[in-house]
């Protein structure tokens, strides 16, 4: 860790000290030292430490995950913003070409949570769509989607080879708001011989449920 005179302390020399900590000790996905430590680790106040790490969030060099902490971010990860944006237009905007690779496409009873979370029936029909998600032909993520199939309409591999909310905006369901849920979790072994990782690697979960307008 780099010695820093405690006396004056700012959010910038923390802010300093802490990148440098990453750069050299810190890799990704490794949890930050907590509000707490950082406290009295370098004799600041609360503030400051939400204020330095705030803007290390900012410049995309960790990342928090909702009951477990803040961690070291990968460079190679891409992060997402709270604008309601499919994955191709997120990549579109980083200059990226998104692709997607289909691994399942059926037409199945809704399981009891998902017919709730789509406000049907249980057992009523819903379209399953799991895919892997590229940009510049790097695996980025993997895909699970469930539609309810009367509101959607038939869905092939060619229709779903691209944006679904372009699919879903060309059909009359605009994607107008989203309940969003991050937690930290790993990959299996599937997951992760997919994503081109070792099994059990640090990964986001990303739950969303979005309605209509």
């Amino acid at each position: 860790m780099t010695a820093v005179n405690k006396v004056g302390f700012k959010h910038e020399a923390l802010y300093a000290a802490l990148r440098a900590e990453i750069g050299q000790a810190l890799r990704p996905h490794d949890p930050l030292p907590s509000e707490r430590e950082l406290v009295a680790r370098f004799g600041v106040s609360r503030a400051t430490v939400r204020q330095a790490v705030g803007r290390l969030e900012e410049e995309g060099l960790v990342y928090r995950a909702q009951g477990s902490g803040t961690f070291v971010a990968d460079p190679a990860t891409i992060s997402k913003n709270l604008a309601l944006t499919s994955f191709s237009e997120d990549m579109r905007l980083r200059r990226l070409t998104p692709d997607s690779r289909l691994l399942d496409l059926t037409v199945t009873s809704a399981p009891v949570a998902v017919a709730r979370d789509l406000a049907v029936s249980p057992g009523a029909e819903v379209m399953h769509v799991r895919r892997l998600r590229l940009a510049d032909g790097l695996p980025m993520c993997l895909e699970e989607v469930w539609l309810p199939a009367e509101r959607i309409g038939d869905l092939d591999a060619a229709v779903v080879a691209g944006s679904l909310y372009e699919v879903l905006a060309e059909r009359g369901v605009r994607p107008h708001h989203a309940d969003q849920v991050i937690a930290a979790t790993v990959v299996d072994a599937d997951q992760a011989r997919l994503l081109g990782v070792a099994a059990f690697s640090p990964a986001l979960r990303v739950d969303r449920i979005t309605s209509r307008s």
